[in-house]
């Protein structure tokens, strides 16, 4: 469940100007097994124990 409270990734949406967005990605050891509709907290919590590495990755969009 996204931020739009929809399914799915819906990618950056600021309001106006130029925002900056941050994006985590992990590898991990396994596949994880979510719901469709689960949350972050649901995300975060099948994930314990099984991040091999992570990143973030810091990007500017704006709506002209």
């Amino acid at each position: 469940m996204n931020n739009f409270r929809k399914i799915g990734y819906g990618g950056p949406c600021p309001p106006s100007g130029t925002h900056r967005f941050f994006f985590r990605v992990y590898a991990l050891d396994r596949q994880l097994e979510l719901k469709a509709g689960a949350g972050r907290k649901e995300l975060e919590s099948e994930m314990i124990g099984h991040i091999i590495a992570e990143g973030e990755l810091m990007g500017k969009y704006g709506k002209t």
